[in-house]
């Protein structure tokens, strides 16, 4: 397998990869003029690869489904990072009146905690030749997993703490929707505030 190069951090973002898939279910990378495989593209994902995969006879864009199936493939291999509850959580949110809100939120909860894990290994570097502090590690551990079951109790926001707090916040919308957007307004001032807390 050829060396995966990470995309530079310059001017301006490169174009993404073309990933053509066949029907005998081969990936072509047209970029390298050959074959790969799932793990190939999981491998070019950590890298910071950009890439798009298209079906090769209809051309339409099939890259969720394939960075789906690598998921799969990872959780497979006893790669455990969806714990079972979440993914309940998650199917449950399908068709739900608050589907749209939760690509954009989920994206937003990966930003922090990739954040946060940048912080804790500066913290872990700073003191190294000295045992890394547990006590830190487990704080951010629970900031992480707050930050999560926050994240989770917002798809159901006339339960529990949360829904009378943001019932009691949120001003009386006109429609559904003003509802819905001040919820999120809501939720992204309180996870603000954990943050800059943390």
């Amino acid at each position: 397998m050829a060396a995966i190069e990470k995309n530079a951090s310059g001017e301006g973002k490169p174009e993404p990869i073309i990933v053509k898939k066949y029907a005998n279910r081969r990936l072509y990378n047209t970029a390298t003029s050959s074959y790969v495989t799932l793990d190939y593209l999981s491998q070019m994902v950590k890298s910071g690869v950009d890439f798009v995969v298209k079906d090769a006879k209809s051309g339409d864009d099939i890259t969720r489904s394939v960075l789906t199936q690598i998921i799969f493939e990872e959780e497979a291999k006893g790669q455990n990072l969806l714990p079972i509850d979440f993914l309940r959580k998650l199917i449950r949110m399908y068709g739900d009146s608050m589907q749209a809100f939760v690509p954009s939120y989920l994206e937003m909860s990966m930003d922090a905690f990739t954040k946060n894990r940048e912080r804790m290994r500066e913290q872990m570097s700073q003191t190294f030749g000295a045992a890394p502090g547990y006590r830190m590690f487990e704080e951010q551990v629970r900031q992480n997993t707050e930050m999560f079951d926050n994240a989770m109790r917002m798809f159901a926001p006339f339960a529990g703490a949360f829904g009378a707090a943001a019932k009691a916040e949120k001003p009386a919308g006109d429609n559904e929707t003003d509802v819905l957007r001040q919820e999120i307004e809501l939720l992204k001032r309180q996870l603000a505030e954990a943050q800059s807390a943390g």
